[in-house]
């Protein structure tokens, strides 16, 4: 049998059978390619934006006793910084960067004589040099020697921050003695100055080039802590037995040379790398919230593939059984040749292999041009890659081949499948009703017991969905000629014969015919699923962006806002309303329990909040606004610039722009004596780049730019685009499945078209028998497709945790926006109604005559 003549013939089949192919293996094997390279890129993001102090890996050695081994000299740090970059398993090795550096620090290391109020420990690093500028004196030099109450002590050349000189009243040329039984002296000869602030590896050693001021517990006055720079000569001096001395090597990680994939491989490593650093000699600890950070992303990762899988795995379904349709399509158009080579001696194997080959004709070449356009798409490549085509052939071709076999399975094979249809056995009902069961058990025990999280990917969460599809398709199967009965006896009750006789056919369509129209069940909901997760996120995002600011625009100082500066934000272009505030960490009672505070008029913040999806309840003078943890208290006392007594009006869980936990309140402003204003919350169109040349000391933020960096995230960006392509391919193949459904059933519908119109039937009430036809399966799909796609969301439940895109808040509230619903529903409909339209055009180019003679033969 000539295929290459039968491709010919059935040429517009055969081109539609491509096209759809084609599509089909470009999506399945370069949405998971993007999908995966957004992955990539998240995580090499939260990586890089991440402290260095947590990315990297520290190791640390801390001498237990006066007698532990001592590092006294810069030889020593590169040997074993070797010795750890050795022992890295290979799978953490690959990320790591080429170089770090090593440190040797003390800490609490007092000033002898101030009562443990002043600290300036020693320290020593290894690029320091390369990383510092010396501003005042000189770099430090080798140490030398002093007396100290009769005995003599180690005299060490330190440098120390710029900013230190004024905050602890430090000088150059100062010599200070420290410890309170094993005495060190410095000498202070320098004052530098960091060459980059924003360098990572200053993440590890910000006691260097800041001040840190610490309030015990309990206690009114600040302990004021330093660290200094001292030489490689400095190190034999700064390592002694009687000081609390760490020793670190810090092994920096290559963000950019991360990837998702190998994820699970390096957290294996990094523990694998603890227990063998443990029992070196050197007895090195491994320090590093690398793992916290991977199990983050893990988390946020699973929420993203768990919801891909789901919408991937709908289109590739939808996609398969579309391409199923045209190859019954093209097996229909073929299937009087073949009988006729199956009547003239023609094997049951030639018969299906042609075909088959028939089919592959025109799936193999656009799978291969598919899959060989996905491989423009940057990404990883993974095993779907490569699956993903060829389980589209084989669909295809097994379908046409296996329908072809059972068709033609004798000669002259006779079908008069309008006779008569079998009822379904009461094996098939049983076998129908337990799926049903199941699936609704299955959605009932996810909602109950919630994600498996040390199981991966759940395969509960991913089977539950499908086997809700499976039942709703199988109930619309059964249950939609019931509603058209009972319209078919009211349309009976009518004189117009047209309602009757098309609701009549639709009612007693074979259950081959409304096969092809349950593709749109999985289709539609599939697509509503992901546009209802879709507008989630986004509303979850936007809740999420106005949590964060609490205003349109937020100016937060560290130090007062004068008032003349107020006046001037106040006559910028665009402000409408400008709310101060003052912020400060107050005193509750007359004990040592603090708690945060916002002092603000909290009237006009309602103002500036108005529309937005946040709230604040009304404040009266004299009264507070607490959190849920200092609740119960009646009146509360509260020390801030003054004592004043003020009583519980009401508990919120947060404030937007501040505080969501802890211990928290809102004070009304009038009730401070004089505030101290650092905090503008502004509504209105308002320039930020004029707004920082303003107040250039100050930090501001907007709820917009909140909004975009939540939405610019890798994972957020490739779930959303994700949603939006799988929304708007699905859709496509739903209109293909519609028209489909009209093609495979014209030539039926013709014959009895032709002789309805014999009986005196005229054009425009074929038109209507079309669509009343047509019509009604289309609908009921659809709404049961819609309802499915809008309660998927629910029924998954929390299953699906999308906090992670949406602003770390739970994305629970899927309201029911029925527009793109409505949209996907009225846009089917209408394709249902031009495509019947056009099919009795068509019909009216043919003569009755042939019609009714091909329909005799048949």
């Amino acid at each position: 049998m000539r295929v290459a003549l039968l491709a010919r013939v059935h040429l517009g089949t055969v081109g539609v059978l491509f096209s759809l192919t084609l599509v089909a293996c470009l999506l399945v094997a370069g949405l998971p390619r993007a999908m995966q390279g957004a992955f990539d890129d998240a995580l090499r993001r939260s990586l890089a934006t991440a402290s260095a102090a947590q990315a990297d890996l520290t190791v640390t050695m801390v001498p237990q006793s006066r007698d532990a081994k001592l590092m006294r000299e810069r030889g020593q740090f590169d040997a074993l910084d070797r010795q750890w970059r050795n022992l890295t398993p290979p799978a953490l090795r690959s990320v790591l960067a080429g170089s770090g550096h090593m440190s040797a620090k003390t800490s609490l290391t007092p000033v002898t004589g101030t009562g443990g109020k002043r600290y300036i420990n020693l320290g020593w690093v290894s690029d320091a040099d390369r990383r510092v500028d010396w501003v005042r004196g000189r770099a430090p030099g080798d140490p030398g020697t002093t007396r100290y109450k009769g005995q003599t002590i180690p005299l060490l050349e330190v440098g120390v921050v710029e900013e230190a000189l004024s905050e602890m009243g430090l000088r150059i040329g100062q010599t200070t003695t420290l410890g309170e039984s094993d005495f060190a002296a410095v000498k202070i000869v320098g004052a530098f100055r960091a060459k980059d602030p924003g360098d990572r590896s200053w993440h590890h050693n910000a006691d260097l080039l800041h001040v840190r001021r610490i309030l015990p517990q309990g206690a009114l006055d600040f302990e004021y802590h330093i660290t200094t720079l001292t030489s490689d000569a400095g190190l034999s001096a700064l390592s002694s037995g009687g000081r609390n001395v760490t020793y670190r090597w810090i092994l920096p990680i290559a963000a950019g040379a991360a990837n998702a994939l190998d994820v699970p491989a390096v957290k294996t490593a990094i523990a694998d790398f603890e227990r063998v650093a443990a029992v070196q000699p050197a007895r090195g600890a491994l320090e590093t919230g690398l793992t916290k950070l991977l199990d983050d992303f893990l988390a946020a990762l699973a929420s993203a593939q768990t919801v891909m899988y789901l919408v991937l795995g709908g289109l590739l379904a939808v996609a398969i059984g579309v391409i199923v349709l045209t190859a019954r399509l093209l097996t229909d158009r073929v299937d009087h040749t073949l009988a006729l080579a199956r009547a003239r001696g023609g094997s049951l194997r030639q018969v299906a292999g042609a075909a088959a080959a028939l089919t592959t004709l025109a799936v193999a070449p656009s799978a291969v041009a598919g899959y060989a356009m996905s491989f423009l798409v940057p990404g990883p490549v993974l095993p779907i890659v490569h699956v993903g085509p060829v389980l589209v052939v084989v669909a295809g071709v097994g379908f046409t081949a296996a329908r072809t076999a059972l068709a033609h399975r004798t000669p002259l094979h006779e079908r008069r499948d309008d006779v008569a249809s079998a009822r379904p056995t009461a094996r098939r009902i049983t076998l129908e009703a337990l799926v049903i069961v199941l699936a609704l058990a299955g959605a009932y025990l996810l909602r109950a017991r919630g994600l498996d999280a040390t199981a991966g990917q759940d395969p509960f969460l991913l089977l539950v969905p499908i086997a809700l599809t499976l039942a709703a398709a199988l109930i619309t199967l059964r249950c939609y000629p019931y509603p058209l009965r009972l319209f078919v006896r009211l349309a009976a009750r009518g004189r117009a014969a047209v309602p009757f006789l098309g609701l009549t056919r639709a009612a007693r369509a074979r259950s081959a015919n409304v096969l092809p129209v349950l593709i749109l069940l999985p289709a539609l909901g599939v697509s509503v699923f992901a546009a209802v997760i879709s507008d989630g996120i986004a509303g979850t995002q936007r809740l999420a962006s106005w949590q964060r600011v609490g205003a349109p625009v937020k100016v937060t100082s560290e130090a007062e806002i004068p008032a003349a500066a107020i006046a001037r934000v106040r006559a910028m272009a665009g402000v409408e309303q400008v709310v101060p505030a003052q912020t400060g960490r107050v005193q509750v009672g007359y004990s040592s329990e603090r708690a945060e505070a916002i002092a603000v008029d909290v009237a006009q913040w309602r103002q500036v909040l108005a529309g937005s999806p946040v709230s604040l309840p009304a404040l009266r003078d004299g009264a507070a606004l607490v959190s849920p943890e200092l609740r119960g208290r009646g009146t509360i006392d509260v020390g801030w610039q003054s004592r004043m007594k003020l009583g519980t009006q009401g508990v919120i869980e947060s404030v937007p722009g501040f505080h969501d936990k802890g211990k928290f309140m809102i004070v009304p402003l009038s009730a401070l004596v004089r505030p101290t204003v650092n905090v503008l919350l502004i509504k209105g169109d308002v320039s930020l780049d004029a707004l920082a040349r303003l107040l250039p000391s100050a930090t501001l933020e907007s709820q917009e730019g909140a909004l975009a960096a939540i939405r610019d995230d890798p994972l957020t960006s490739a779930v959303r685009w994700t949603l939006l392509v799988v929304t708007v391919a699905l859709a496509g193949y739903a209109l293909v499945a519609v028209v489909l459904s009209l093609v495979i059933g014209a030539a039926d519908r013709a014959v009895a078209v032709s002789y309805l119109r014999a009986l005196g039937l005229s054009d425009r009430q074929a038109q209507r028998l079309t669509v009343l036809e047509i019509l009604p399966m289309i609908l009921i799909t659809a709404l049961v497709g819609l309802g499915l796609g809008l309660g998927l969301p629910s029924a998954l439940g929390p299953g699906v945790d999308l906090s992670s895109y949406s602003g770390d808040l739970p994305v629970g509230d899927y309201s029911l926006d029925l527009l793109t619903p409505s949209a996907l529903a009225a846009g089917l409909s209408a394709a249902a109604v031009l495509g019947a339209y056009a099919h009795t055009a068509i019909s009216r180019r043919r003569s009755l005559g042939a019609v009714l003679r091909v329909g005799d033969l048949s």
